[in-house]
């Protein structure tokens, strides 16, 4: 069953993988805990604002933790959690408990959109600008350096989105 949503009461989020966050995939790390805490703040927040959908594009790194949080508050919210994968097996040549974990959380999602049967040049941007095309806010993990997370911002500001960034540096 496909779920609809309107664009006014959506946000998409973007974000970094590991290699670009401070805690890489340790998410024990005090810093991680401490990132965590700030982006389910965000999430309430967006929530009492009147938002009810959120769409994640399931990458490793900030789209799985803000997934795992989602879900997490869908528990006492009525929220939807859907993922935008932008091709099948997306997750094929990540390490396998990521690939258990990613699996886990498409389970749990309200809704699974592929864009894609398989990988294409162009099918990370495609995803990306979707989410952007479907959404009014658009928060973001990104420390400020050129990345697909800074297109995502990019495509954000033209489309008019209000973007929310949340900064990994912060929590070092």
């Amino acid at each position: 069953m496909e779920i609809t949503f309107t664009k006014e009461q959506t946000i998409c989020l973007t974000g970094h993988r590991p290699k670009s966050l401070p805690w890489g995939y340790d998410e024990s790390k005090e810093s991680c805990v401490r990132f965590k805490e700030e982006v389910k703040k965000v999430f309430v927040g967006a929530i009492e604002y009147g938002i009810t959908t959120f769409l994640i594009g399931m990458a490793e790194g900030f789209d799985m933790i803000g997934a795992e949080i989602l879900l997490e508050l869908r528990k006492k919210h009525n929220v939807k959690v859907i993922a935008v994968v932008p091709c099948a097996m997306q997750e094929i040549k990540w390490k396998p408990e990521q690939q258990k974990r990613y699996k886990k959380i498409l389970k749990k999602c309200d809704d699974v959109i592929t864009l894609y049967d398989h990988y294409t040049p162009t099918c990370m941007n495609d995803r990306n600008k979707y989410m952007v095309d479907h959404s009014s806010i658009c928060i973001a993990c990104w420390n400020g350096k050129p990345s697909g997370t800074g297109n995502t911002v990019r495509f954000a500001k033209q489309n008019g989105n209000r973007i929310r960034i949340i900064n990994p540096e912060n929590f070092r």
